[in-house]
């Protein structure tokens, strides 16, 4: 009855370990497809096909950031030229006030701390996804500076 009930758990044990792997395999080939993609746009940049100073990479995040309001009224912009560098420019909108925020991005990464609606803006805008990202879309993570707090 004990080997019956540990070659069950052993089966069970397999199979979850199975689906795991496949996600795992998934998630990997999709991130390889977007590395290379993004490594693609980077190389056209570097051998002179596009004028690396001019704005190529835009997106940008619709939400709702405050509870009172709905709409998704607010927004993430994310501007960058060829080479990575760029603003994000924020705008947190409620009823009676407005709040806009510039952040400078250099390299493709943020100098300051990002919102995880500025830092979906940046990676969208990287992988040329733009002009509209919604929070939802799954876009790698860069390993940036990336914390969950509003400037």
């Amino acid at each position: 009855m004990i080997l019956v009930a540990v070659a069950l758990a052993g089966v069970v044990a397999g199979v979850a370990g199975l689906s795991f792997a496949m996600v795992a395999h998934k998630r990997v080939n999709q991130v390889v497809d977007e590395c290379a993609e993004m490594l693609r746009r980077q190389l056209a940049a570097l051998e002179g096909t596009v004028d690396n100073q001019a704005l190529r990479d835009i997106a940008v995040v619709h939400y709702d950031a405050l509870k009172e309001m709905s709409g998704r009224r607010s927004f993430s912009l994310a501007l960058l030229n060829a080479l990575g560098d760029g603003v994000i420019i924020s705008s947190i909108n409620g009823r009676t006030e407005t709040r806009t925020y510039a952040k400078v991005v250099r390299a493709g990464r943020s100098v300051e701390v990002l919102s995880p609606e500025e830092d979906q803006a940046l990676r969208g805008a990287r992988l040329g996804k733009g002009p509209q990202v919604s929070m939802d879309d799954p876009l790698p993570d860069f390993g940036g500076n990336t914390t969950s707090a509003h400037a």
